[in-house]
């Protein structure tokens, strides 16, 4: 399939038809991943890695001594009457 490359600033895009997306699993919007490889340029879905970086933020909060509750506790003393 041919295009075009256009001008968007200093840069440059290519249009990619929705059919080429799909095959890939990305729609407009979605995040990539572009590289060249052997002289070409590849353009795949970016993976989306839940929770990353979690652990880390959770020891630097602790060591500032950040990590107290924000919302007071919650008393359960009266759950066993609860009726649902």
């Amino acid at each position: 399939m041919l295009s075009a490359l256009r001008k968007f600033g200093n840069s440059a895009g290519v249009i990619i038809p929705k059919p080429l997306l799909s095959e890939i699993g990305a729609k407009a919007g979605d995040s990539v991943e572009l590289k060249v490889e052997a002289g070409r340029l590849v353009i795949e879905r970016a993976r989306t890695r839940p929770r990353v970086g979690w652990a880390e933020d959770a020891k630097r909060i602790a060591e500032a001594r950040d990590d107290g509750l924000v919302w007071p506790e919650f008393a359960s003393d009266d759950d066993e009457s609860l009726e649902w």
